[in-house]
């Protein structure tokens, strides 16, 4: 009876343990935005790693700055920019994940300062996560209301125009940001001079959606990410191509949703550098002057 009882028991230890080693299932095309969110950052918590955040390249300054009022609220971002002003810097439209607008959104925000832009990180969710759950609930609320996002997003863009002085204007963002990053190059197909796309989950693959696009475009993918898949990333690509929009776009072997993030338990440092050295490049060949 006990070798039995142990055998059962082995057994189903088995089992548990292989439930592990299973590939992540992608949500239903039908889950909602925070749903598909979760599902990739489910056991993911926004905490320090052993990696040490890279200093910036240049001093900066940093302050938080009200660059916007949505629905009669002030929006409060946080600025960071080059300290020698003796010329205008390109701006930054930087966009946080869904974790909302954190340290490690901050910390880059000073990192891309450091490369000579005018770099404000905006805030899209009104509060910061430190748990999937809370993260989910934030982006739902926020999925509730687009057009407020929309509004804050351009807000930015002219703060950086007028307030800054900034003579070129690009966006970035990563996992909710990327898609938003996306957004604003949507909703400013005329101004935005750059955009760059950090696996962001809501991809655009309508020709008639992205026709409008006439600024470069820059995507960061992880080969093992599930939001968005390989395939969505592809089908992204190739709508561009047939567009003849001028796209790069990059799947990273062994990355996965998030691998950028140096705070997150994802991080994967040889993808991130790679591919913060084709972003630096990318925003140097098209917002600086």
């Amino acid at each position: 009876m006990r070798k039995i009882l142990s055998l059962m028991l082995l057994t189903a230890l088995a089992v548990v343990g292989l439930s592990f080693l299973r590939p992540e299932q992608p949500a239903p095309a039908t889950a909602s935005v925070g749903d598909r969110l979760y599902q990739v950052h489910q056991g993911d918590r926004p905490v320090p790693t052993l990696a040490i955040a890279p200093e910036p390249s240049q001093a900066v300054v940093s302050e938080s700055v009200t660059y916007a009022t949505v629905e009669g609220t002030p929006v409060t971002g946080y600025l960071a920019r080059p300290a020698d002003t003796s010329q205008p810097h390109p701006g930054l439209i930087v966009i946080h994940e869904w974790w909302g607008l954190n340290d490690n959104i901050e910390q880059m925000t000073e990192r891309l300062a450091g490369e000579g832009y005018v770099a404000l990180a905006v805030d899209l969710l009104g509060n910061v996560a430190d748990t999937p759950e809370e993260a989910r609930s934030l982006v739902e609320s926020a999925a509730q209301r687009p057009e407020q996002l929309e509004d804050n997003l351009r807000q930015a863009f002219h703060y950086l125009s007028v307030e800054q002085g900034a003579p070129s204007i690009g966006s970035i963002g990563w996992c909710f940001g990327g898609s938003w990053s996306l957004r604003t190059a949507l909703i400013l197909p005329e101004d935005l001079d750059a955009a760059v796309i950090y696996y962001g989950g809501q991809l655009e693959t309508d020709a008639e959606v992205l026709e409008p696009l006439t600024m470069p475009i820059l995507g960061i993918f992880g080969a093992l990410d599930s939001n968005p898949s390989v395939e969505t990333v592809q089908a992204f690509e190739a709508t561009l191509n047939a567009l003849d929009k001028q796209a790069e776009i990059y799947i990273y072997d062994d990355a996965d949703h998030a691998f950028a993030n140096s705070s997150g338990t994802r991080y994967n440092p040889e993808a991130a550098e790679a591919a913060w050295e084709r972003t630096i490049t990318f925003l140097q060949q098209h917002l600086q002057m």
